[in-house]
Parts: structure tokens; sequence; C-alpha cells
């Protein structure tokens, strides 16, 4: 494969050469900057042979190197291997940035290239301005792979779909109504919407374009009076196209939205920088103010509405009863010795499958068997499988996606004996997530203020992780969404009743173990308080944690009764969809801990 890589890059090579481009620069997006992207535009996985989600690669006459975070060390470590791609670990102190990399390599009036379309307008400008101090001059081109990856998969063709209200709580007209008071706050006339879960939210639609994502590739602008939709005509089906004219919203082929917007006859137009891709950007008439803010979309969508919060309950329980089914197989079937990696994942996936309203996994199922359970984002394949014994952890992050509701859930199981450093690891984790659980905060509040709940039990032992404690979560929509996180970086979105965002801490030992636990939790209302009101968090996740691996000594006496009381929930709630077998086993997970010693 490494061998195929390296002539991947010389074919680039030769042909930057033919257009006078000293360097490229291939990011790991869509013209959507989506964080997961359709087979269309993996170009960074086909150049470099690197699969995981986020990278971005840089090839220079001489040298080529990816980016990539922490999540993906080891595996970019082990996919690189032999390619002739140098790792560059994001974050760490010596590691250049990809600015300071080409300042070193290039000499002034060299050219970088980039395709404008995959890149943010806000990256394009700090890349440019970071650059031009040097002479280096950075310039779009038409994007190269389409003459070296002679069997590029086509854009993605699979229609659209209508979402029920039923499933949406408010239909589209309302949705509008909504997004045109912000525009008008804002002082703006038109809004451009390139987030593609932005859209699907907006306009109640789902599709099957980007792979565990339910949205459909496409562009939305929106004037006072009229909606504009930017898709390629096949994906719309009759159903559809009625659905839309019913709700007053306007068909123009995916192509047209440059020549559209050149042609705008509105004075401004809101759109997020970050948010929006430079070829996009650069196509708005040039007498047209642009107006740079965040969506106002991202913000209606993170706050559920009473529909959605029925939804994800009922998802939660659906998906419970499938963990419950899996997790009793599980420990049955790991003492056999023939179960792996990839064996489990299948299970897993077929307990789901079983349920109704299932539409397909939220992400890639995340089955680490020991020390693969410390590769942060660590996906089984054929060459990486191993078998699951009954011995040491298993750390399980994994989701659905049902028709009312997103799940993410992290187990880590002990499948047998444990060293004592894996319990105080696992036990030290749980007691972060209690802690994050238990919160209750001020109105106004950051997640960034309460990230250090999570930390505070392992930063004592002086260990860290460094992904986000928490993220947003669509509404059968993205696993990973805005505007809310729970993370050490600032962040100036506040915590708002009907958010719904993971509490995830985890601590990742290479060579050894990994451990995360994690629960979906939805903010709600805590009461009145000094200076204002309170809230809280409700954890809407239902599966019992493996008690195994907990060191009891070690949980204050608050600790182990929310530990008991989630569990108590977790039987009430789960039990009546079981059978008798699956009940009794459900009924020893769920004991309460002072009971099992």
């Amino acid at each position: 494969m490494n061998r195929t890589i390296s002539q991947r890059i010389n074919a680039l090579r030769a042909l930057l050469k033919e257009k006078g481009i000293d360097a490229f620069i291939i990011p790991s997006t869509d013209p959507h900057l989506s964080e997961y992207v359709a087979p269309h535009w993996q170009s960074r996985e086909w150049i470099s042979g690197f699969t995981g989600s986020a990278g971005t690669v840089v090839v220079t006459s001489k040298k080529a190197g990816l980016w990539t975070d922490s999540r993906y060390f080891l595996q970019a470590a082990l996919q690189l291997e032999g390619s002739g791609i140098d790792l560059y670990k994001e974050m760490l102190p010596e590691t250049p940035t990809i600015s300071e990399f080409l300042k070193t390599n290039l000499a002034s009036r060299m050219t970088v290239g980039i395709d404008g379309k995959v890149f943010s307008t806000e990256e394009v400008i700090k890349l440019k301005s970071g650059l031009e101090k040097n002479g280096i001059i950075v310039k779009c081109i038409s994007d190269p792979m389409n003459s070296i990856w002679t069997e590029r998969p086509a854009m993605p063709e699979a229609p659209a779909f209508i979402y029920e209200t039923k499933y949406a709580g408010r239909n589209s007209t309302e949705k509008l109504t909504d997004i045109r008071k912000e525009m008008k706050r804002n002082g703006a006339e038109a809004l451009l919407v390139s987030a593609l879960d932005e859209i699907a939210w907006t306009l109640n639609i789902r599709g099957t374009d980007v792979h565990c994502n339910p949205v459909t590739v496409s562009y939305l602008l929106l004037t006072e009076q009229e909606v504009h939709f930017f898709i390629q005509p096949l994906k719309v089906t009759n159903e559809l196209a009625a659905y839309l004219k019913e709700t007053g919203i306007e068909i123009h082929s995916y192509e047209d939205i440059e020549s559209f917007l050149g042609n705008l006859s509105t004075d401004n137009i809101l759109l997020n920088p970050a948010k929006t891709n430079y070829a996009v950007y650069s196509a708005i008439r040039p007498n047209c103010r642009i107006i740079e803010g965040v969506s106002p979309i991202a913000f209606l969508k993170a706050i559920r509405n009473q529909q959605e919060i029925a939804g994800i309950h009922t998802a939660m329980q659906r998906d419970g009863i499938a963990l419950v089914k899996f997790l009793k197989w599980l420990e049955n079937a790991v003492p056999t010795g023939k179960e792996t990696e990839i064996s489990i994942d299948k299970k897993l996936h077929g307990f789901r499958a079983e349920q109704p309203l299932y539409m397909g996994e939220s992400f890639d199922t995340i089955a680490g068997y020991k020390e693969h359970g410390a590769i942060v984002h660590y996906e089984a394949t054929p060459e990486t499988d191993v078998p699951v014994l009954p011995k040491g952890f298993l750390l399980l992050d994994s989701g659905a996606q049902y028709m009312d509701g997103t799940t993410d859930i992290t187990r880590t199981i002990a499948l047998g004996e444990l060293t004592e450093e894996e319990k105080e690891d696992y036990t030290l984790i749980l007691k972060g997530h209690i802690a994050l659980a238990t919160a209750v905060f001020p109105a106004g509040t950051r997640g960034a203020q309460l990230d250090v709940l999570a930390r505070m039990p392992i930063w004592k032992h002086r260990m860290n992780f460094l992904h986000g404690t928490g993220h947003g979560v669509g509404h059968f929509l993205n696993v990973h969404e805005g505007p809310q996180s729970i993370r050490m970086n600032e962040n100036p979105v506040t915590l708002q009743p009907g958010m719904v965002t993971s509490n995830e801490p985890g601590v990742y030992k290479t060579g050894s173990h990994g451990i995360r636990t994690e629960n979906l939790v939805l903010t709600v209302p805590a009461g009145e308080g000094m200076f204002g009101n309170y809230l809280k968090f409700e954890t809407i996740t239902l599966c019992p944690i493996c008690k195994k691996g907990i060191i009891k000594e070690m949980l204050t006496t608050e600790e182990t009764e929310w530990l008991d009381q989630y569990h108590q929930k977790v039987y009430e709630k789960l039990s009546p969809g079981l059978n008798k077998e699956e009940q009794e086993w459900l009924k020893e997970a769920c004991k309460s801990l002072t009971s099992n010693h």
C-alpha cells in the first residue's frame, strides 16, 4: 500500500510542477467543511493512506507531512510507515504549524496551492496573512485530484427524504420564522448556510450522503421572503419536490450556488467564515456587504423541543435494551476465545438493528481490546483485529441513529482479571464522570468552566486526556455537533436547557490500556438560587456501568449513591423490554455497589 502512496504523491508532484505550484495542502473536509465526508471528498485519505477522520497533508517537491491531533497519533504512525510522509503531532510544543513548515521549506515568491472549495474562508485568510509576510503566495487552483485520482468516486446521488414533524417536533415554516427573527436581530437581509446538518434541521429533511450522518449535500440561502435550496436535481424525488414547493422553497442545481451569489440582489449577507468555503465566499457579489457571524441555526438546533426530548428518551430506552442483550451475550462469548474486536462489533450492530426505528450507526464502532483501547479513535481492521480474551479491559464506544434520536455511549468492560493500575485508572475516570454528571451551575455557565470537574481526579495523579470532555449530539443528525462543548479550550457558548451533550472523560496508556466512560446528558433547570437560575445535567443514557473495575474505597458516599441510583433507574427503564433471563442479568449488573461486597 505504501508503495502506492508514494506513487500517488509523485503523480501529484508532477502535476504541481506543470502548474508552477511549489506546495499543495489537502485537508480532510468537503465543500461544507464537514467532519465526516462522502467518499468523493476523501482525498486526504487517498493520498496518504491515513484513515482517521481529522488530518491535513502538505506536499512540497521534497517533503510530505501529515498533521493530526492526539486521537490519531498512534494510528497515523502505523499507517504512514514507509509512505515517505512524516507525522506532525498537533498541539505539541515542538511541532511546527503548517504555516511554519511552509515558511521553512519554501522561499519567497514560491506558491502554495489550495482547492478553495474545501477550505474555510477563515483558514484561507489566516494562511494568506501568515505566509505573505515571507513573500509566499497562496493560490486557489482547480482540484488536482480530478486528474490523478482515476477511480475517484462520484458525488453522492442518493435521494433526500422528508423528516416527519412527529419526530422533529416543529415544522420547517416555524423554524424559518425563528431563523428570520435572528437574521433581523443581526441586521442581515440574507443568510448563507453551508453546514449540512443545519440545512437538514431547517428544512426537516434527511439523507444518506455521508456515512453515519443522515445529511444531504446541498446549500441553503435564506432572504427575508425567499428560500433557495441548492441540491443535485436527481436527489429530489417527486414527493420531496412537492413538499419543498408547499413550504415555499425554490430548488436550484447544486453547481449554481456560486453564480447565484454573484448576482445576489440583497445589500448584505450573513455567513460564518469558519463554516463557508473560500470559493463560495469569493463568489459573492463584490458590493454586497458580508456580515461575519455564527449561523443562528446552530444555536436554535442545539436546544431540543419537547417532542425531540421525548424522542431521545425512547431512543435511549431501545438502545439500552440492545446494549444489555449484547453485554449479556459478551459475558458468555468471551470465555470461548472465539470472539474478536470485529466479531463483537458485528454482534452489537445486530442487536441494535433489531430495534424499531433503527436507521444505522451514528459512527463506526470503536472496539479496542487491552492496548488497542489506548488508541483513542481505534477502528479494528482485518490486519489489527485481535481475539478478545477473559482478562483486561475492552473499550467499546458506539452509537446508533434512530428516527427519534441519536445515541453515543462508551463503556469500558472488565473481561476478567485486572491489574491494580487498571482498577485505579478506571475508578478515577468514574469519579470524574460522576463529578460532571452531578454538577449544578448558574445559568450563563460555559462548558470550559465545568471541564475541570471531569479532569480533577486524574490531574491529581499527573494524568490527563487531550480530547474534549463533551460534545453536542444531533437529533437523528450528526453525532458531533455544536455550538456547545465541554472542553479545556474556551468556547463562548453557554449551556442552555434542552442541550444534549456527552460526558466522556478518559485515560489512555500506550501499549497497556484505555478507559473511557461516556453517557449523554440533557441540560435541565435546577431551580432558582442566589443571583438567578441554576442548571444541572440529567443523564439520559441507559446502560449499566461495569462495576468489576471499581475500587469501592476510592469512591465517596455521594459517588456510590449516584452510581446506585443510576443503576436503579437503568433497571426500572430497561427491564420491561427484556426477557426473564436478560432481566436477571440486568438485575445483577445494576445491584447496588454496597451489596456487591
